[in-house]
């Protein structure tokens, strides 16, 4: 059975935390989609060019096993304003399937309502965001709480994507007993 990921991008997501769950997922055997809305290519903070598989309204929860959030200040400006966008995390979050998010990206997961009563990273800038919104704060590299797996810095990437893929393993796992 192929599993499937899907990255959910914007214009000025940080490139490294695209890059790196993008090629690591492929590496696991997964099937990745990235989706932009529009299907629109885009462009990271630092230059990295992002092409679209998808658009934000053809996708489907029962179609992933894993959603990756990677963060950037400047795209989470934009893709926080998308409800729809924000209904599909709220939408896989309610399934229990794993979320990676990192750095920036937990933005996402508060306006998606996916964080109250958890603990959640993210960069250390959206401390006080995270805790307002009834989450608690941790700095770890690799910090789960129930199908939430997050990371404060993309220095943590490694350690942030290993324990995604263990998750999701894990939930398969008990799954298919």
């Amino acid at each position: 059975m192929t599993r499937k990921a899907v990255i959910l991008a914007g214009k000025f997501i940080q490139d490294h935390e695209y890059v790196y769950p993008f090629y690591r997922v492929q590496e696991e055997g997964y099937e990745v989609d990235v989706a932009v809305r529009g299907k629109e290519q885009v462009l990271g903070a630092i230059g990295v060019k992002i092409v679209p598989t998808k658009d934000i309204p053809e996708l489907r929860v029962e179609d992933y096993d894993l959603l990756i959030l990677p963060g950037g200040a400047k795209a989470m400006e934009y893709m926080r304003q998308d409800e729809e966008l924000l209904k599909f995390i709220a939408d896989f979050n309610a399934s229990g399937k794993v979320i990676a998010s990192i750095c920036h990206a937990a933005q996402l997961l508060i306006s998606a309502r996916a964080v109250k009563g958890r603990k959640v990273s993210g960069y250390y800038s959206i401390k006080d965001d995270i805790n307002n919104a009834g989450a608690v704060y941790v700095d770890a590299p690799a910090v789960v709480d129930g199908n939430l797996v997050t990371s404060p810095h993309y220095k943590h990437l490694g350690p942030w994507m290993k324990e995604a893929l263990a998750q999701v393993e894990k939930r398969t796992h008990a799954v298919s007993r």
